[in-house]
């Protein structure tokens, strides 16, 4: 038996495994599968978004791990990403042993990837209550992400059927994020210790259009969906189980072999017969018991380049630099490069500028889906060595 089963196959009392429980109920699953096609041409398939250092000197996993320190030491935190990334993955991260990693054979969305992991923790604790995550948010405010997820975990644990999420509040009308309505307001007596409002989730709405999120920045009951999750594996596997009762079958069959030789080839063949599902579809727009608690930190989603122009600060002429630049009659312009290479721009406005290697990238700032086109129209030429 390879060292990351017998690692996994702890054995708890539950319907996913057997034996006692650790005394540190509080896990971490990091997401970090995403491409980030939008980041390119920085972003290629072996060094995607969630690597990349985008602000700072570390990455964004990196931070991601950093701020969870307060509250879940790494041997409790599960990486879920692809074989492909693992070694990346592990080089930036040696704080994580190798069993950490949960290695997803292809893509299934968040929904079997959150399974999969919630399976994994059962075998380890079968109190476990999971804070999930993505691996490329940025969230400057340690102190304040901290707090929530204490907040969070303590309304699980006051509530084990509980499911909590957090809500950003809306400082425009973003058409690129789900969004999340909040109803009446938890009693103080539940509510007596937090810092920060929570509420019933009334409705999980989708990306709305220009008009319709206008209205709900308007009405000031919507938040952003954060994609940031706090539950008891237990209760995430018992409500899959009630709306998607097929990939349990095949979450099950993966849990059965954990601890056998054959793991890797179960994992394989049940995982890649799971349909694709995101959470929010699966489980979240389905469930009772959902709160949305008022983020108290800063947050972005860092979907696309123009992040950069909000998260640095730019310079007299609006352009947000990250190279080393010469700039005559410039403005609103994003540029990135290297240090040992000079960018110099002549007349330009409102342009992403990115220079690496072996490609360098000019778009207009204001119609970044096309950098998703441009990505697809490298594959349809074969040009791989670009993605």
């Amino acid at each position: 038996m390879s060292s990351r089963r017998c690692a996994l196959a702890l054995q708890c009392a539950s319907p996913w495994g057997h034996g006692g429980s650790d005394d540190n109920m509080l896990h971490a699953v990091i997401m970090a599968g995403g491409s980030g096609t939008r980041f390119w041409p920085e972003s290629r398939a072996d060094l995607p978004k969630q690597l990349l250092r985008l602000l700072g000197e570390r990455s964004m996993i990196q931070s991601t791990l950093d701020r969870l320190s307060e509250v879940v030491g790494p041997e409790r935190v599960l990486v879920a990403t692809n074989a492909r990334l693992a070694t990346a993955i592990g080089e930036q991260l040696p704080e994580l042993s190798a069993e950490a990693m949960l290695l997803e054979p292809c893509k299934r969305d968040t929904a079997p990837c959150l399974g999969l992991a919630a399976v994994h923790l059962l075998r380890r604790d079968q109190d476990a209550t999971m804070v999930v995550l993505p691996a490329d948010h940025v969230i400057p405010s340690v102190d304040a992400f901290t707090g929530a997820i204490r907040q969070a975990a303590s309304l699980v644990d006051e509530n084990p059927q509980r499911l909590v999420t957090f809500g950003i509040r809306p400082t425009y009308p973003a058409e690129s994020f789900g969004y999340v309505e909040r109803g009446e307001p938890l009693p103080a007596k539940q509510n007596s210790d937090a810092t920060s409002p929570v509420f019933a989730v009334k409705k999980f709405r989708e990306k709305p259009n220009a008009q319709t999120a206008q209205t709900y920045l308007d009405s000031g009951d919507f938040y952003w969906n954060s994609g940031i999750f706090v539950w008891r594996a237990a209760r995430i596997m018992e409500l899959l189980g009630q709306h998607q009762p097929a990939m349990v079958e095949h979450l099950k069959r993966i849990a059965a072999a954990i601890d056998s030789d054959d793991y890797e080839a179960v994992l394989a063949e049940q995982f890649a017969a799971i349909e694709p599902i995101s959470i929010d579809y699966a489980v979240m727009e389905q469930a009772d018991e959902v709160v949305v608690i008022e983020a108290p930190f800063d947050w972005d989603d860092v979907g696309s380049w123009q992040a950069l122009s909000r998260l640095r600060p730019a310079d007299e002429n609006g352009n947000t630099l990250a190279a080393k630049h010469l700039g005559i009659d410039t403005s609103g312009c994003i540029i990135r490069g290297g240090d040992d290479h000079l960018i110099v721009t002549l007349g330009m406005k409102d342009t992403i500028i990115v220079h690496t290697a072996d490609a360098t990238l000019v778009a207009n700032k204001h119609d970044e889906e096309a950098i998703r086109r441009l990505v697809k129209r490298l594959e349809e030429l074969g040009w791989t060595e670009y993605l």
